[in-house]
């Protein structure tokens, strides 16, 4: 099994590589992750007072036991 792998392995360090044409859809993934922190920042803005409050309220209940 041993030298199975290390066949395998040096097969795949030894074997040029093609050149890669295609980069990928570098605007799409940008777009995603922009309008991904777009909404944090919006429901962050809209519920962040009330998510403090639960948070503080939780941590004085497991305090006060």
């Amino acid at each position: 099994m041993s030298l199975h792998l290390t066949r395998l392995l040096l097969t795949l360090l030894t074997k040029p590589r093609p050149a890669r044409k295609e980069r990928g859809d570098v605007p799409g993934w940008v777009l995603i992750t922009v309008m991904t922190a777009g909404l944090v920042v919006a429901i962050w803005q809209l519920a962040g007072p009330q998510l403090a409050t639960m948070l503080k309220n939780a941590l004085d209940s497991v305090a006060n036991k």
